[in-house]
């Protein structure tokens, strides 16, 4: 499965769990791979398990840079696109947070409204810019 497949499955199965916070990652994984017939493989395992069990990180990295905006009032497809971006930036090194901000950011403007992307890419910069800064 090529990289860019991998990403739009993880990110519909973070988008799942958004929405159904009431089932364990193991059955959103489950009814998504077995049910729907979802591929995934390595990436995909490790990236929607580790959102899953980081989202509370996650957010909190996030919430720092959403300027005039509450966790709440986000659409469910930007909260996904969103930790699924900053997933990849703490934890997933051989990926250039350049790349993982580009593909967030295709992932909004395919999935959510026409504004959300400029949202999403702003959040993802501050993200990665604040990243860059504690490295140093």
């Amino acid at each position: 499965m090529q990289r860019k497949q991998a990403r739009e499955n993880a990110f519909m199965l973070i988008f799942e769990s958004v929405c159904k916070s009431d089932e364990t990652a193991e059955e959103i994984f489950s009814k998504a791979t077995e049910l729907r017939g979802l591929e995934y493989d390595q990436y995909v395992t490790d990236v929607f398990f580790g959102a899953y069990e980081n989202a509370a990180l996650l957010d909190e990295k996030m919430d720092k840079h959403l300027k005039g905006w509450k966790k709440e009032r986000i659409s469910p497809v930007s909260l996904a696109t969103l930790r699924l971006g900053c997933y990849e930036m703490l934890f997933m090194e051989d990926i250039p947070a350049k790349v993982s901000i580009n593909e967030a950011v295709e992932l909004s403007k395919k999935y959510d409204d026409e504004k959300s992307y400029s949202f999403v890419n702003g959040v993802l910069n501050a993200v990665a810019n604040e990243i860059n800064a504690n490295e140093k």
